[in-house]
């Protein structure tokens, strides 16, 4: 299994977590797990995804989730698990 973190950060409207899903859904990209808060109106959404079956490639699905990330008003980052190991190390 190929895994992937996305984060979502921004200011909290409707829709953000329906939209992100939606797009994933889409994508064939299985959510593993979620954690979301919503702190004096800002939002912040950490997922680990199951990337095994996307077909387009890495880069497109970055692109895509930056993309829509911008269409809805927050910032979407989406990292291949080992890197995100290798940047959070203590």
């Amino acid at each position: 299994m190929k895994r992937a973190i996305i984060t979502v950060v921004g200011k909290d409207t409707v829709g953000i977590i329906a939209k992100v899903c939606t797009y994933l859904a889409d994508e064939k990209i299985n959510i593993l797990d979620i954690s979301q808060t919503i702190v004096s109106g800002f939002f912040n959404m950490m997922m680990i995804v199951d990337i095994t079956d996307i077909t387009e490639g890495f880069g497109k699905l970055q692109d895509d989730l930056s993309r829509l990330g911008e269409g809805i008003g927050v910032n979407i980052k989406c990292q291949k698990e080992e890197i995100f190991e290798m940047m959070n190390r203590i």
